[in-house]
C-alpha cells in the first residue's frame, strides 16, 4: 500500500513539472504568437495605390482599409500635389486617418505641405530626423522686431536655404493643422480597421551616419521608415529609401520579412535591394517607383537582375504609371492593374548621370527637369 501511495506520489509531482513546463513554453512561444497574430480579415477590399508621381523621382503610396480608414505615405516632389489630390478625389478619400512621411527628402515630402494644407489630417508619422543643416527658426527678439523695417541687404540665394525649404513647409502645415504627431517606433502597429494593420519595423537606434555610408547609400534614407502592411494572407512591405545597411539591421533582428508584394526600396537603387535581403523577402511581386527623368539610373540593372533571378512579377511607375493592388485577404486573391501598358521593356535598367550615394555629394533632390538628350550620332556616309 505504501509503495502504491509512493508511486502515485512520483506520478503527480511528474504530471506538475510537465503542467509548469507547458505553461512556461505557452508563455514563451504561444502567448508572443497569438499576440502578433493577424486578426481574420473582415472580407472587405484593401486596396493599395503606388501613385504615378513622375517623372522625376518620388514616392506617393495611398492605401485604403476594408474599414474606409486611409493612409498616404509620402507624397512625392513638389509639383506633384495635384497628382495626390485628383487620388484622393479619384478614391473618396475625404481625410487620412495617417499620413507617414518616411524621411527628411523633398522627393518624398515635396508635395506634402500642399496635399496636407487641403486635407483634414488625424495622424502624422515621421522618423523624427531633420534633412542636414536645418535648424528650427528662432522666436524673434524685441531687438530684431525693431529692425524690421529696415531695408536687407540683397543676398546672393541660400542654397542650402533651397534645399530644406520643403521640409520647413512641411513642418509648418503640421504645426498649424491641428493633427496628432508622433516618431515612428519600431514595432508599434496601427490598426486600420477590418483586419488590416501596418507595423513599423525600423529605423532603430542608434541612426546611421554619415560616416557609416561609405560603402555607399547616404544616411536620410538608411534612416527611413519602413512598414509592413498586413491584411489577412496578403503582406506588403514598404521600405522607403532603406538601404542596403537598413536591410542588413533588419536582417539581425527577429522580424517577419517575408511577404507577398516589395515596394523596391530607393527607386531600385544598386544601393539597395540585396541578394540575401531578396531571399529573406521572398516577394512574388516587385513594385519599382521611379521617374523617367531620374538622373541616378533608377531603376539599376543590376537590381533588376536580382529582382529577375529571383523569379519576381516586376511593375514599374515609370513605364505603366499609376498601380493598384486590391484584395479580400484571402491567400493568392491579390490582383494587380496598371494605367498603362509598358512601351519597353520592365527589366531594362537605367543609365546613371549620377551616383546616389553620400560618398559622391549625393544631390538629394536633383532631378532638375528633363535629362539632356542623347547626342545625334554622325552620320557615316
Amino acid at each position: 500500500m505504501g509503495r502504491a501511495t509512493k508511486g502515485c506520489g512520483c506520478a503527480a509531482a511528474i504530471l506538475v513539472v510537465l503542467l509548469v513546463a507547458a505553461g512556461y513554453a505557452g508563455w514563451k512561444y504561444v502567448l508572443p504568437w497569438w499576440k502578433t497574430k493577424p486578426p481574420p480579415p473582415s472580407g472587405g477590399e484593401l486596396q493599395v495605390h503606388i501613385l504615378d508621381v513622375g517623372p522625376g523621382n518620388g514616392d506617393s503610396i495611398l492605401i485604403i482599409s476594408p474599414a474606409g480608414k486611409a493612409v498616404l505615405v509620402d507624397a512625392g516632389d513638389a509639383g506633384k500635389g495635384k497628382v495626390i489630390l485628383d487620388a484622393l478625389k479619384r478614391y473618396n478619400v475625404q481625410q487620412l486617418d495617417y499620413f507617414i512621411a518616411t524621411h527628411p527628402h523633398p522627393d518624398h515630402l515635396g508635395a506634402a505641405d500642399e496635399v496636407l494644407r487641403l486635407t483634414k489630417v488625424l495622424n502624422v508619422i515621421d522618423n523624427g530626423l531633420a534633412p542636414a543643416g536645418w535648424e528650427p527658426t528662432p522666436t524673434p527678439t524685441p531687438s530684431a522686431k525693431v529692425l524690421k523695417n529696415i531695408k536687407p541687404v540683397a543676398k546672393k540665394p541660400d542654397k542650402k536655404a533651397s534645399v530644406i525649404k520643403f521640409y520647413e513647409e512641411y513642418r509648418e502645415v503640421i504645426s498649424q493643422g491641428g493633427a496628432h504627431y508622433e516618431k515612428a517606433e519600431p514595432g508599434k502597429k496601427f490598426d486600420l480597421g477590418g483586419g488590416a494593420f501596418l507595423t513599423i519595423l525600423a529605423p532603430s537606434q542608434p541612426f546611421f551616419t554619415r560616416e557609416q555610408m561609405k560603402a555607399g547609400g547616404n544616411e536620410p534614407n538608411s534612416n527611413s521608415i519602413v512598414a509592413r502592411l498586413d491584411y489577412g494572407d496578403f503582406s506588403m512591405l514598404l521600405p522607403a529609401d532603406a538601404e542596403q545597411q537598413t536591410e542588413q539591421r533588419m536582417l539581425t533582428k527577429d522580424l517577419n520579412l517575408q511577404t507577398d508584394v516589395l515596394k523596391v526600396s530607393h527607386h531600385g537603387s544598386k544601393y539597395a535591394t540585396a541578394a540575401d535581403f531578396l531571399e529573406r523577402v521572398k516577394p512574388a511581386v516587385a513594385i519599382v517607383s521611379c521617374g523617367e527623368w531620374n538622373r541616378y539610373g533608377h531603376p539599376a540593372q543590376a537590381v533588376l537582375d536580382r529582382l529577375k533571378a529571383a523569379g519576381v512579377k516586376l511593375y514599374r511607375t515609370d513605364l505603366q504609371g499609376e498601380i493598384t493592388i486590391t484584395t479580400r485577404g484571402k491567400e493568392g486573391d491579390y490582383k494587380i492593374a496598371t494605367a498603362k501598358e509598358a512601351k519597353t521593356d520592365l527589366w531594362e535598367g537605367r543609365l546613371a548621370q549620377k551616383d546616389d550615394s553620400s560618398r559622391a555629394g549625393f544631390i538629394a533632390y536633383g532631378d532638375f527637369g528633363p535629362p539632356p538628350k542623347p547626342p545625334k550620332q554622325k552620320s557615316t556616309k
